[in-house]
């Protein structure tokens, strides 16, 4: 092991901080406040220490390594930091740090109902799971911490153990993630099989003898296992029912960052370990982020469940992510480096974005829930009125998950459509097919994002409260108002920084890629931002400055023009009636007719109760009340003859467990024979 005080030993104690955090939790089991208080600070001081070595990796452009064989053939504790694991590690880090401090308060109204203790546990146990699979340079390494990982957030999720629905939820979440396993497993096989080892440096320098249907086929493995993670669709069933099911804290950490350890993996392998890769993965992953960030989108638009809602809009934003993913793969496989690092860049961008605006977005949306005790978006209203900070931070998300400038949503997905807007360039009109519908797709879910959010911020936080509950709200502790403020101001910040912040990026993509060219043009200055061939060029300070000059102007404009007139407060025409909190405007309602646009996907049903005074006068109606309801079409056209059959074969091998002795001699017998024939004729 490394002397102490070498970067390389940070590698192993970071985790280690946190699996120490754990243990200390679970000794403080009988203490609610203590386990709450030292979970939290041991998650605090280790996330602090993560941004700092992530932080020194980067600049420095070092890599930090170390690697302890074990008694186990195959096996060695190896880490390896290179720029793309520091990368994803600060990313880890500074979420972790925000939401640990927003659940220091958060996590005292599970006091005397759950065991804090055990909390405390699984969540630093997560936190140094995530550290590890993104650092791992080891085969079967990664599959233990991977596993770690997953196991520790599927005890989170199942935390509230009294809620039916939170087992449920845990229960897919448990089955998917270990199909998923499966099939990264039988891709490291496969490498293992060709190359001899479970390395990554090893699988790297001998990627050149792997054939092509072998990779191929561990391209379709990776990508069917990490996808699952990612929540890619048709393997995203998971997702929106596990993160909503954990604490808010746990739910921000499992859609800002979880998720995104598939998306490095993916980026490990096609990108760095496997490279160089055919053209037609990238147009897979293409086809499969434009698909998955507009049906992520329409599914959140139907959605009204506030935490269900944000979690699919975590699979819109892994389509995006994977989006400049495969259009990087695909502009490698052609040569033209500088094109694939703006992919990439795009692709890491908004990584980062994500899980800042997401992490605001769960925060917010926890805050609410605390306040009010409900999910459900209809049963809110009002809510500017007592938490009007809450609000504020809550709608700065809202903008920068709708891409609006000049926060940083809005320039991710700027370099992402200039990234399809080279593939439509292309002779092929194929490619060009492609990258076409790709922009079209991305073009469609900023609009829908944008009506999604005006959806939550108006039913959540305008008009007048819908139930009781919101007119007790009130503001949190400030320690969770501060943590929503960070990451509130991060989404400005990375957004007014573009330039510097891609300079950063650049060079992470290059020396993943391995190329030397650069996808940006030398800016004139640090706060601009161009393609090398002049296609387009943006400044995002300049941005900044032409919509605040732009809204004063309009603003003085209008208050010359009104000052001299004077305001009259008139009761509202209520047709007769009185008006009651019932008459808004409400989600379902919102989004009713932007569904039936697209009720050919979301397959939408709707049912109606009326209640009559006098069943004989059905023009008058006592109460009526519409439910509106997507079918899950991916359960009944996929899933569930994917079960059926399976169950369906199972039966048929069922027959042969006769219950005879004799029986099961003679397959053992037959099994046998034929190995030993495979082997003669293999021998031949």
């Amino acid at each position: 092991m490394p002397a102490l005080g070498t970067i390389d030993f940070w590698v192993f104690i970071i985790p280690a901080w946190f699996i120490a955090g754990a243990v200390v939790s679970l000794l403080l089991t009988r203490y609610d406040h203590a386990a709450n208080l030292a979970g939290g600070l041991f998650a605090i001081t280790g996330a602090a220490a993560g941004i700092l070595f992530a932080v020194s990796i980067l600049m420095s452009g070092t890599i930090a390594s170390i690697s302890m064989p074990t008694s186990f053939p195959w096996l060695s504790v190896s880490f390896r930091v290179d720029s793309l694991s520091a990368f994803f590690v600060l990313i880890i880090s500074l979420l972790v740090l925000l939401c640990s401090v927003y659940a220091l308060p958060y996590v005292k109204h599970y006091y005397g109902k759950y065991n804090i203790g055990l909390l405390g546990f699984m969540y630093n146990i997560f936190i140094a799971g995530m550290i590890m699979v993104v650092t791992a340079d080891n085969g079967i390494f990664f599959l233990i911490v991977w596993e770690i990982m997953s196991l520790a957030s599927y005890f989170l999720v199942i935390f509230e153990r009294d809620n039916p629905e939170h087992i449920r939820a845990g229960s897919v979440y448990f089955i998917m993630t270990h199909t998923g396993t499966a099939f990264i497993l039988l891709a490291f096989l496969l490498l293992y099989r060709t190359t001899g080892s479970f390395d990554f440096a090893v699988i790297k320098n001998s990627a050149s003898a792997i054939p092509p249907l072998v990779k191929n086929t561990v391209f379709l493995l990776a990508l069917v296992g990490f996808g699952t993670k990612a929540g890619i669709i048709p393997f995203h069933t998971w997702l929106p029912s596990a993160h909503p099911s954990a604490p808010s804290h746990v739910s921000a950490l499992m859609s800002g960052v979880m998720i995104k350890t598939g998306v490095f993996m993916l980026m490990r392998l096609f990108l760095d370990i496997m490279a160089p890769s055919p053209g037609w993965w990238g147009l897979v992953i293409v086809a499969l982020g434009a698909v998955s960030a507009l049906l992520g989108v329409l599914y959140a638009l139907s959605e009204h469940d506030i935490k269900k809602l944000l979690a699919y809009h975590s699979i819109e934003n892994i389509g995006i992510i994977f989006l400049g993913l495969g259009s990087a793969l695909f502009f490698l496989s052609i040569g033209d480096e500088a094109v694939a690092a703006l992919c990439l860049v795009a692709a890491l961008y908004h990584t980062f974005n994500h899980a800042v605006f997401k992490g605001l977005l769960f925060l917010g949306a926890g805050t609410v829930i605390s306040e009010t005790h409900t999910r459900s978006l209809e049963e809110y209203g009002g809510l500017i009125k007592y938490m009007p900070q809450t609000a504020f931070l809550f709608l700065t998300g809202s903008l920068a998950i709708s891409a609006m400038p000049p926060l940083n949503g809005f320039i991710s997905e700027w370099l992402t459509f200039q990234a399809l807007f080279s593939g439509i360039q292309l002779r092929s009109a194929f490619v060009r097919g492609v990258f076409t519908l790709a922009a079209g797709s991305l073009a469609l879910t900023g609009g829908l994002a944008a009506a999604c959010f005006v959806k939550v911020f108006g039913t959540t936080f305008l008009a007048r409260p819908r139930s009781h509950a919101v007119s007790h709200a009130s503001e949190p502790k400030l320690s969770m108002r501060a943590a929503m403020a960070v990451l509130a101001l991060l989404t400005v910040l990375l957004g007014l920084f573009a330039g510097p912040v891609v300079s950063i990026l650049s060079k992470v993509a290059a020396e993943l890629g391995g190329f030397a060219g650069r996808a940006l043009a030398p800016p004139a200055d640090v706060w601009s931002l161009g393609l090398r061939d002049g296609f387009a060029n943006i400044s995002m300070p300049v941005v900044f400055a032409l919509l605040t000059g732009g809204t004063a102007v309009v603003f003085f404009a209008v208050r010359a023009v009104f000052q001299k007139g004077r305001t009259v407060t008139c009761r509202t025409w209520d047709c007769g009636a009185d008006l009651s909190p019932r008459m808004e405007i409400t989600a379902t309602g919102f989004s009713r007719s932007i569904i039936m646009i697209f009720k050919g996907i979301l397959k939408p049903t709707q049912q109606t109760d009326t209640e009559y005074n006098d069943a004989s006068m059905r023009y008058f109606p006592k109460t009526s009340v519409v439910t509106l309801k997507n079918a899950n079409i991916y359960e009944t056209y996929f899933y569930r003859p994917l079960v059926n059959t399976i169950t369906r074969i199972s039966g048929y091998f069922k027959k042969i467990q006769s219950g005879s002795i004799n029986a099961y001699v003679l397959y053992i017998f037959l099994t046998l024979i034929g190995l030993l024939v495979v082997y003669v004729m293999r021998g031949m």
